[in-house]
């Protein structure tokens, strides 16, 4: 049996997948099987690090999610409040609370792991602001 390595680059990842395709058969808790989950273990690592997609910023969450049900900023106001408050939200003045990003979740789908990050934009205003 070969040793394994990590996987530092594509033609490692692709030799580990050839690897495990040859292992899928392999009995659990065989040398073989241990191998097996080892292999699977350090391909996740890799794809997680080489491909890791975060979550979009809450407010390109919000606009794309308004686009791709073409919806208005006036269907924001029913879940947000008023209109000047979805114009401070969506201009990155006022953060969200846990209410609107409960609503939003719930009415639009929105992700709540996209909701609860700060604002890309936004936290570099507010450290200017505290500067001052």
């Amino acid at each position: 049996m070969k040793t394994v390595r990590p996987i530092r680059n594509e033609t490692d990842y692709d030799a580990a997948l050839g690897r495990i395709e040859r292992l899928m058969d392999a009995a659990p808790g065989s040398a073989e099987g241990d191998l097996l989950d080892v292999l699977v273990t350090l391909v996740e690592a890799y794809e997680e690090k080489r491909w890791r997609i975060e979550p979009p910023d809450p407010i390109d969450a919000i606009k794309m999610r308004l686009e791709q049900r073409g919806l208005t900023r006036k269907h924001l106001e029913k879940l947000l409040g008023s209109r000047g408050r979805v114009s401070e939200i969506l201009g990155r003045k006022r953060a969200l609370s846990l209410e609107m990003i409960r609503r939003l979740h719930r009415d639009l789908g929105i992700p709540a792991e996209s909701l609860i990050q700060p604002t890309t934009r936004g936290r570099r205003s507010s450290r200017k602001r505290s500067a001052a």
